[in-house]
C-alpha cells in the first residue's frame, strides 16, 4: 500500500469521483444486504402465513429496489472508471514529461521496448486497480461486516459457525499474495524484454534481411516468448492451487451451515425464512472472500506495475537547472572549454581528458579523429546532454549550466550522424525546431541544404508523408532534410556531426558551399572523417583517446608530420597518380 501512496499526487485531485463512486457502492451494498431480509419476511410472514394477497405489492417493491440498485450500479461503475482514467491520464503525461527531462545517460542503458511496456501495460494495470480493485475491496469488507451483523441478529450460534471458516480463508489469501506478487513482477519484466525484442527487430529489419538473419531473429524471439510463456504458466499454477482450496473451505462451511441450521429449524430455534436468508448472507460473505483472491491478484499486478513506474518517476535528473538560470532569447555563441574532463560512468575511462579551446562567434572548429576519440562527446557537452566531471564549458563567458536548457538548446542547430525524421510531412520535419516558420523560410532552408529539388520531385512535394524514421528517402536525402531543419532555427551555434557522410562528393560540395554562407557570424563545429569536409575550418582539433594531440589550420597540420597528415596521405594517396595519368 505504501507504493500506491506514492501516486497520491496523481489520484488525489480526482477524489470527488472516487468518493462519489464509493457512495454509489454503499447504496448497492445496502440494497444487496436487504434482499435476504425481504426474502425472509416474504417466507415467514407472507407464504407461511398464507397472506398471498401481499405478493403483488412485494413484487412491485422488489422491482423498484432492483431498479434503484441498477442506477446506483451505473454511477458506481462510471465514476470509478472516470477516476481511474483521469488518474492514468495525469500519470502517463507525467511519465512522458519525465522521459523528456532524463539525460542521455539514462537512455544509454534503457531499452525502448521496456519503456513502451511501462507506459502502456503497466499504466493500464494500475488503472484497472484504481478504477475497480480498491473499490471492490471496500465493497467486500462492507458486505462481510453488514452481513455478519444481520446474521448475528438472526442467530449467534449459526453466525459463529460461519465465522469459523474465515481464519482459514484469510491464511490462504495471505499466502497467495506472498507468492503471486513476485510472479507478476517477473511477468511484467518478461513482457518488457519481449517488447524490446520486437521493437529492435522491426527497427533493424534492413540489417536483418541484408545479413539473412531471419532464422536467428526468430530463434531469439522464440527464446523470449518461451520465457514469457513459462512465467505465465508458473503464475497460473499458483492460481490453480489456491482458488480450489478457497472454494473447498467455502463449501465445507456451507455444508456445516446446512446441517446445523437444519437442526435449529427442526428444534424451532430458527425459522425457515431466517435459514434461507442465512444462506444468502453466507453467500455474500464466502463469495467475496473467495473473490478476495482476485482482488489480491489485481493488487499484486498494480503493485508490480507501480514499482516499475516509480523506477522512472524517481530516477534522478542528472542535468538539472539552477534556480537562477539565464533565459536569453539570443545567445551569441562564444564557446570556451577550460580543462574539461568527461566520464560517462564513474568506473569508466575518461571519454575526454583536459580539453581546452576557444571558439568565438563566426569561428569554424573542425574535429577529427578515430572512432571513440571524443569528437561527439565535445558537442554533447555544449548542448548539456552530459555534464563534465572536471573543468568548465562556457557559453558567452558564462558556465553552460547557468542557462536554461531550452534557452541554450534553441540556439544550437544539431545535425547528427544518423538523421532521425518523424512520421509526418517533409514540411513539418523541416519546421520541427521552428514550427512558426513560414513556407518561404522552409523552402529557403531546403534550398540552402540542397534539398529543394528532390523534394519537388516527391509525389506531394513538401506535403509528402514520410514513413517511420524517414522511410522512402535515401540516406543522403534524410541528411539534407536534417540540415535544412538545423538551418531553419537560425542557430548561434551550428554542430555538424559527420553531417555529409551519407551524401556523394558532388552533393557534399554543394552543401558545403551553401553552409559557408550559413556559417557566417555563427560558431560552427564540424565533426568529420573526410578531410574534405573540414579543411576550410579556422582551427582543426585532432583527437585521440579523448585528448587533443594536434591543433591548427589545414595547411599548418599538413606540415606537422602528425596524425592529421597521415590521415590526409591515406585519403589522398591516389591523387597525384590520377593527376599524372591525366596529364
Amino acid at each position: 500500500m505504501h507504493t500506491l501512496l506514492k501516486f497520491k499526487k496523481f489520484y488525489w485531485p480526482y477524489r470527488k469521483f472516487f468518493f462519489a463512486s464509493l457512495f454509489a457502492m454503499l447504496i448497492v451494498t445496502a440494497i444487496t444486504v436487504i434482499y435476504p431480509i425481504v426474502l425472509q419476511k416474504t417466507i415467514d410472514d407472507v407464504v407461511l402465513e398464507g397472506r398471498f394477497q401481499l405478493i403483488p405489492y412485494l413484487s412491485v417493491g422488489f422491482f423498484v429496489l432492483v431498479g434503484f440498485k441498477g442506477v446506483a450500479n451505473f454511477f458506481q461503475q462510471y465514476l470509478g472508471d472516470l477516476f481511474g482514467a483521469s488518474t492514468v491520464y495525469r500519470l502517463r503525461n507525467s511519465l512522458y514529461q519525465k522521459l523528456q527531462r532524463l539525460s542521455f545517460t539514462y537512455y544509454d542503458n534503457a531499452r525502448t521496448g521496456d519503456l513502451m511496456s511501462r507506459l502502456t501495460m503497466d499504466v493500464e494495470g494500475l488503472k484497472f486497480f484504481l478504477a475497480a480493485g480498491f473499490k471492490e475491496l471496500l465493497k467486500i469488507v462492507l458486505l462481510i461486516v453488514i452481513s455478519l451483523g444481520v446474521m448475528f441478529f438472526y442467530s449467534v450460534q449459526l453466525a459463529l459457525v460461519t465465522m469459523a471458516a474465515m481464519p482459514f480463508l484469510a491464511v490462504v489469501v495471505y499466502r497467495f499474495d506472498k507468492r503471486v506478487h513476485p510472479s507478476f513482477r517477473k511477468v511484467r519484466k518478461s513482457l518488457g524484454r519481449l517488447n524490446t525484442r520486437i521493437q529492435e527487430n522491426v527497427s533493424g529489419m534492413n540489417t536483418v534481411k541484408s545479413l539473412s538473419k531471419e532464422d536467428f531473429e526468430i530463434d531469439r524471439f522464440t527464446d523470449n516468448n518461451v520465457n514469457y510463456r513459462e512465467i505465465n504458466i508458473k503464475t497460473s499454477k499458483i492460481w490453480s492451487k489456491y482458488f480450489p482450496l478457497m472454494e473447498f473451505i467455502g463449501n465445507v462451511c456451507m455444508v456445516a451451515l446446512l446441517a446445523f441450521g437444519g437442526y435449529l429449524v427442526v428444534d424451532n430455534q430458527l425459522s425457515l425464512g431466517e435459514l434461507i436468508a442465512f444462506f444468502s448472507l453466507v453467500t455474500y460473505i464466502l463469495g467475496p472472500l473467495m473473490h478476495l483472491g482476485f482482488i489480491v491478484n489485481l493488487f499484486s499486478q498494480a503493485k508490480a506495475a507501480s514499482e516499475r513506474l516509480l523506477e522512472i518517476l524517481e530516477t534522478d535528473e542528472e542535468i538539472e537547472e539552477k534556480n537562477t538560470t539565464i533565459d536569453k532569447e539570443i545567445i551569441h555563441g562564444h564557446v570556451t572549454f577550460k580543462n574539461v574532463t568527461l566520464r560517462y560512468e564513474e568506473d569508466d575511462d575518461a571519454a575526454l581528458k583536459d580539453i581546452s579551446f576557444d571558439a568565438p562567434p563566426g569561428k569554424v572548429i573542425g574535429l577529427i579523429g578515430g572512432t571513440g576519440s571524443g569528437k561527439t562527446s565535445i558537442t554533447q557537452l555544449i548542448t548539456r546532454f552530459y555534464e563534465p566531471q572536471q573543468g568548465q564549458v562556457m557559453v558567452d563567458g558564462k558556465p553552460s549550466s547557468d542557462y536554461k536548457l531550452k534557452a541554450l538548446r534553441r540556439n544550437i542547430g544539431f545535425v547528427l550522424q544518423e538523421s532521425f525524421l518523424f512520421s509526418t510531412t517533409i514540411k513539418e520535419n523541416i519546421a520541427y525546431g521552428n514550427p512558426d516558420a513560414s513556407m518561404e523560410q522552409i523552402i529557403d532552408a531546403a534550398k540552402r541544404a540542397q534539398a529543394h529539388e528532390f523534394i519537388l520531385e516527391m509525389p506531394k512535394g513538401y506535403d509528402t508523408m514520410l514513413g517511420e524514421r524517414g522511410m522512402g528517402l535515401s540516406g543522403g536525402q534524410k541528411q539534407r532534410i536534417a540540415i535544412a531543419r538545423a538551418i531553419l532555427i537560425n542557430p548561434s551555434i551550428l554542430i555538424l556531426d559527420d553531417a555529409t557522410s551519407a551524401v556523394d562528393m558532388e552533393t557534399e560540395f554543394k552543401i558545403q558551399k551553401a553552409l559557408k554562407e550559413v556559417m557566417k557570424d555563427r560558431t560552427t563545429f564540424i565533426i568529420a572523417h573526410r578531410i574534405s569536409s573540414l579543411k576550410h575550418a579556422d582551427e582543426i582539433l585532432v583527437l585521440d583517446d579523448g585528448e587533443i594531440v594536434e591543433r591548427g589550420t589545414h595547411e599548418t597540420l599538413l606540415h606537422h608530420g602528425g596524425p592529421y597528415q597521415r590521415v590526409y596521405d591515406i585519403q589522398y594517396q591516389d591523387k597525384e597518380a590520377i593527376m599524372n595519368a591525366a596529364n
